[in-house]
């Protein structure tokens, strides 16, 4: 007789019972699963599986399409091992490199082409296309560490091959399709079939790897490159990761063994100081106009430090900086415009008192004195502060908050009294080759440590409070990076070391039954390639230190 096991389905809030062995395709038919080609992965007791899993004790289950965040990440790893098995069939003598996120896809580049990236696009879409329709599966192979890294050796991939050798695991996981062997560090998708949707276009010297649209999964965005800006700051910050020999975890583990991770710091926080003198620079050739510096960035970007660094380099030029809060411009919370829940949406710019920022800032500019105001988050007005201010021949405005690139924001203002500043932290460091950094996993490491640190909060209550934050950057920050007359990159190339210790202790402590518990398990294993760096080093005027702590100045 067939043992039973009972299974819950989240998707559908039904218990089953199912039979034991049962494949995860089969539990999705069997609980009602509507469109379960849609389905790319689960989640089996809050841990990501691919669908080939098969149960034998009692379960809870949630299936995920792209989406889900988890999904999403299931087909793009995917997309980028068809993307490999293409370049290696067409190209055998060139390497494919995966260098960082952009335009709602990633941006690749090939060396030791002799064809014209047209040429070369052409013929890896048709390739891909056609691996579509074969319906190769991606397997996974468990093998000790010692074979995987030999094999990766062999294969050329030796920052692979270092990273697999120097880890703490005694197995690793080998991927396959087909014939062609790579690792990736998520879940797959069952197998090409399931990848219908991409495109590919050249931009620079390499080309796009299109994802499906966020809004339209069913099509990909129209091809355009908006972020161009943001482009030209990670070809910089590539540029200066290889010539300082970290571009992949490996290199930056070998620093860190050789003791040298004190020069890692200095020069990372160097390059930082020379980039927020630059923008200062900037801002001062332009002093006989410019009056109103806006500073926007996604969350944990570093903006409140980089306002007081940006300000103190002002100073050094002759300024008399004045930080302003737009924290303090929110209307009445009765006032406040509400989202599609009903709840209120504190983030979008309605929120804001847009006339009465304007005016205050317009009356400060034409020399008035005017009365800031404060915004008493406890009865939810705007009271008056007491704190006059009124600008000098020398003065000059630095406002911080999630608008402040919004054109609509000041849009009573001369675009030529404004000077825009857009931070983010955009790594470029990668695990290898083909597993690049999301600047996202950066931020939200950032975020785990300070929430911690400054709010009491727990890394199961800032990860579960993240898509939110992503979904609120989308709408109403990253839209307007491109208006930015600077873009900072407050990334630093030692930060995940010295965020280790600390954001593992608080990851581990996410409960199984958590429903941050996959993304707290996919973070500790990210974070077991990285060697752990001291925080002795890092200066107290430091980005690090609005996250770590012992910062100097005043938050």
């Amino acid at each position: 007789m067939e043992e039973m096991l009972e299974v819950y389905c989240r998707n559908t809030d039904t218990k089953l019972l199912v039979r034991s062995g049962m494949d995860m395709l089969g539990v999705a038919d069997f609980a009602g699963m509507k469109n379960t080609e849609n389905i790319l992965g689960v989640c089996v007791n809050n841990k990501v599986q691919n669908l080939n899993y098969r149960i034998y004790s009692p379960k809870t289950v949630e299936f995920l399409d792209i989406n889900t965040t988890n999904g999403r990440r299931m087909y793009a790893f995917s997309l980028m091992f068809m993307l490999y098995r293409a370049v290696k069939e067409l190209y055998p003598e060139s390497e494919l490199y995966i260098q960082h996120s952009m335009s709602d896809g990633y941006f690749c580049e090939i060396n030791n082409l002799e064809e014209s990236m047209p040429q070369v696009i052409g013929k890896l879409k048709e390739r891909m296309c056609r691996m579509v329709e074969e319906n190769i599966p991606f397997l996974r192979k468990i093998v000790p560490v010692a074979e995987a890294a030999e094999l990766f050796e062999r294969l050329g991939m030796k920052e692979k091959a270092e990273l697999i050798r120097n880890s703490n695991r005694l197995y690793a996981n080998v991927d396959l399709l087909g014939e062609v062997v790579n690792m990736f560090f998520f879940e797959l998708v069952p197998s090409t079939a399931y990848l219908k949707v991409f495109d590919l276009y050249a931009f620079d010297d390499g080309f796009i790897l299109q994802m499906p649209s966020k809004e339209d999964p069913s099509q990909t965005p129209k091809q355009h490159t908006k972020d161009l800006k943001l482009f030209s700051i990670f070809r910089e910050h590539k540029n200066w990761v290889r010539i300082l020999g970290t571009p992949y975890v490996n290199m930056l583990n070998k620093a860190v063994e050789y003791n040298k991770q004190n020069e890692l710091i200095q020069v990372s926080e160097a390059l930082h100081e020379k980039k927020y003198a630059e923008i200062a620079d900037n801002i001062y050739r332009r002093k006989d106009e410019v009056k109103l510096v806006l500073l926007a960035g996604p969350s944990s970007s570093g903006k409140t430090t980089s306002c007081r660094r940006i300000a103190t380099q002002l100073s050094v030029l002759g300024f008399k900086p004045l930080q302003i809060s737009l924290d303090d411009y929110f209307v009445d919370r009765e006032h406040t415009p509400k989202d599609a829940s009903g709840n209120y949406d504190f983030e979008c710019i309605e929120a804001l008192d847009l006339d009465f920022f304007n005016y205050q800032m317009k009356e400060l500019l034409s020399g008035a004195e005017i009365e800031l105001p404060r915004f008493d988050f406890i009865s939810g007005k705007r009271v008056q502060s007491g704190n006059r201010l009124k600008m000098k021949a020398n003065s000059i405005l630095i406002v911080e908050g999630i608008h402040a690139l919004n054109p609509h924001l000041t849009d009573k203002i001369e675009a030529k009294n404004k000077y825009n500043v857009f931070v983010s932290a955009m790594t470029q460091l990668a695990l290898d080759r083909h597993n690049l950094i999301s600047s996202s996993d950066n931020r939200l490491l950032r975020r785990i440590v300070r929430d911690n640190n400054y709010r009491g909060y727990s890394a199961q209550d800032t990860i579960l409070r993240w898509d939110s934050v992503r979904s609120g950057e989308e709408k109403h920050i990253f839209p307007y990076q491109e208006n930015a007359d600077s873009i900072f990159n407050s990334s630093l190339l030692y930060e995940i070391g010295v965020l280790k210790p600390t954001a593992e202790k608080l990851l581990f402590e996410v409960a199984q039954n958590s429903p941050a518990y996959s993304e707290a398990r996919r973070l500790q294993n990210f974070l077991s390639e990285f060697k752990s760096i001291k925080t002795d080093f890092i200066p107290p005027t430091s980005i690090m230190r609005e996250f770590l702590g012992g910062s100097s100045f005043a938050y």
